[in-house]
């Protein structure tokens, strides 16, 4: 397996990984899964925006999945706080390609500066929450009925890990999550 950047390239296979999530699984609250032309623009945005956007290749080059970091809200206040997202093809669940995915996003996303990193995880799925308490989340929350999907009502589970420093020290405003919002 190897894990890249994604590229546009990668949108028909993001679409495919991303429609499975929606029809069958809870990771997603949508309930119609967008075409390739609204996930080029969600993936544009992430990009343009600085935020690490990766892939995940089998050895045969197949798009195992993907994931990216993005901002969890737009106040300025939250510019040290990233919400990662992250969806497998069906058949590379449970086969180590969510944590190696979820590695490198937090490498990424410390060496660009931001200090704290949240997971929103819907449906409160079982696999997820353990994916992340082994990269070191804790649990930082929970919000009952948050969404009805599938006929029945679904719990949104909060975990939270810090990265690099954390609350230890001031944050740099030289680095990336410093310069939003300025000028």
């Amino acid at each position: 397996m190897q894990i890249r950047d994604a590229t546009s390239a990668d949108l028909p296979a993001i679409t495919r990984i991303y429609a499975d999530s929606v029809r069958e699984g809870v990771a997603s609250y949508e309930l119609t899964p967008p075409g390739e032309a609204e996930m080029a623009v969600r993936m544009n945005a992430i990009i343009s925006d600085s935020y690490p956007y990766l892939a995940a290749d089998g050895d045969d080059g197949t798009l195992l999945g993907y994931a990216y970091a993005s901002a969890f809200r737009t106040r300025p206040a939250y510019r040290w706080l990233v919400e990662d997202s992250i969806y497998l093809a069906p058949e590379a669940r449970g086969k180590g390609v969510g944590s190696s995915l979820l590695e490198v996003l937090i490498a990424r996303c410390e060496a660009l500066g931001f200090r704290q990193m949240i997971a929103v995880i819907g449906g409160g799925h079982p696999a997820s929450i353990a994916l992340h308490h082994k990269a070191g989340f804790s649990s930082a929350g929970m919000i009952s009925g948050s969404g009805y999907k599938h006929g029945r009502w679904l719990d949104t589970v909060l975990m939270q890990r810090s990265l690099g420093e954390g609350t230890a020290s001031d944050p740099d405003p030289a680095s990336y999550p410093g310069t939003l919002f300025s000028g």
